[in-house]
């Protein structure tokens, strides 16, 4: 048994005690050395939880990234007073006893390995939404790979990471943050692993369904390309995500929102600009996701 220590980061806006509840209970059955769990209550109260688990109240929602970099910083600098952070969407459910031990086995095999993206299945039927297979290839979400990003509320990233390239991006508030620091992660040499066999159950969902979905995609897109690229393939990357969003066919009402956000992306800082290196680009060219699309 590895002695890596693991800890978990949930977000919760206090609207589903109940799927919290049974999130902590299935993380409290973890086999192997105890999770440290802090829960983070994103501009909401808390509600109840185990004795033994950590609660932060916010004043005021921070968003996704933020209340997640506060999850981190509650560990120590950089979440450095744990190996292993495990961040959980409050209303999942671990489906099995040995996510974690999976998690120090994987991490202690691999020292390169830096961030693991969790397979999410819904919990009546098993399925997994091709959205959820972080890989262009999403055909099969029962095979395990490499890839180039990360589900947010289902993954495990080794604290080191943190340490070197930095946390979430706070200012994008939803949407895009976890590529942006899967980039980061890449550029530094680090790898990430799509396992089929870390299950995190979830009710089936369409991103849509947040009021603001289709113009913080839009803006974050812009940002992520600012931000990470090298700038001769700004226009290619954004380009050809401008082309899939008219392909799809969006509604009236979803696209004026999509160029609003993609306007925004443009005229609103996006935080520092460190752009990828040349051989970074060719990795994720190699992995099957080169960084324009």
């Amino acid at each position: 048994m590895s002695g890596m220590k693991v800890g978990a980061v949930i977000i919760t806006m206090g609207n589903r005690p109940d799927e919290l509840r049974a999130l902590l209970d299935s993380v409290a059955k973890q086999d192997g050395d105890r999770v440290e769990v802090v829960v983070v209550g994103n501009g909401s109260p808390v509600p109840d939880v185990p004795e033994g688990v950590r609660t932060i109240e916010l004043p005021e929602n921070l968003g996704i990234p933020g209340g997640r970099n506060v999850g981190i910083e509650a560990f120590g600098p950089s979440g450095r007073d744990v190996d292993i952070l495990m961040f959980l969407d409050d209303d999942g459910l671990l489906a099995q006893h040995d996510t974690a031990e999976l998690c120090r086995r994987a991490f202690d095999a691999d020292p390169r390995l830096g961030i693991i993206s969790f397979r999410i299945a819904d919990p009546d039927t098993g399925v997994t939404q091709r959205r959820h297979v972080p890989r262009l290839n999403a055909k099969d979400p029962m095979r395990s790979s490499r890839v180039t990003t990360f589900l947010g509320g289902a993954n495990a990233v080794r604290t080191q990471v943190f340490a070197e390239v930095g946390g979430l991006p706070d200012e994008f508030f939803y949407a895009h943050e976890e590529t942006d620091l899967a980039w980061r992660a890449l550029d530094a040499g680090w790898m990430i692993d799509y396992r089929s066999d870390m299950v995190l159950f979830h009710p089936t969902t369409a991103p849509s369904r947040h009021a603001v979905y289709h113009r913080m995609v839009a803006r974050n897109r812009v940002w992520l390309a600012r931000r990470n690229l090298p700038a001769l393939l700004v226009p290619v990357y954004l380009g050809v995500w401008l082309l899939l969003t008219l392909v799809r066919r969006p509604s009236r009402p979803a696209l004026k929102a999509w160029f609003g956000g993609f306007r925004e992306g443009w005229t609103t800082a996006c935080g520092p600009r460190r752009p990828m290196k040349w051989r970074t680009v060719w990795r994720l060219t190699r992995l099957g996701r080169p960084p324009v699309i």
